[in-house]
């Protein structure tokens, strides 16, 4: 859903010759798919319960009342996870405006324009969250 939006309404940063890593423009840049992205999210969510609402039917068949209660669970679980990426969106913002923004939280270098064009709330430069993939994978055998 976000990387779908990201890829119909933003265009790519071209980067300049000498320009600085994360100045205004940039972050502006980012900022502006974030806060897009957000109200995209909570416009589906809105969206949602007023669905939900209008749609509260009580079938007489079983079948039909297990399936609508199917269809709503997987909708709301799918609203949860987009309520965590709305947090994780007010929370990127917020390192955008105290300027941690760009930079791996567990390294300090920079995480690079391509990668947060792709996932714009990443916290960890690849090298990082390959370690941490690795990790988990680790742990999960």
């Amino acid at each position: 859903m976000a990387e779908e939006l990201l890829q119909r309404h933003f265009t790519p940063y071209v980067q300049h010759a000498g320009e600085e890593y994360m100045n205004s423009d940039q972050l502006a840049h980012f900022r502006d798919i974030l806060e897009a992205v957000k109200l995209q999210l909570m416009e589906d969510i809105e969206r949602t319960v007023h669905t939900m609402q209008d749609e509260a039917t009580v079938f007489a068949d079983p079948n039909d009342r297990a399936s609508q209660e199917t269809d709503i669970a997987i909708e709301l679980r799918n609203r949860d996870r987009e309520r965590k990426l709305i947090k994780k969106i007010e929370e990127t913002i917020q390192r955008i405006d105290s300027g941690d923004y760009g930079y791996c939280a567990a390294c300090g270098v920079e995480i690079g324009i391509k990668r947060l064009e792709a996932r714009p709330t990443a916290t960890l430069c690849i090298d990082c969250k390959t370690l941490e993939e690795v990790r988990e994978k680790q742990i999960a055998k």
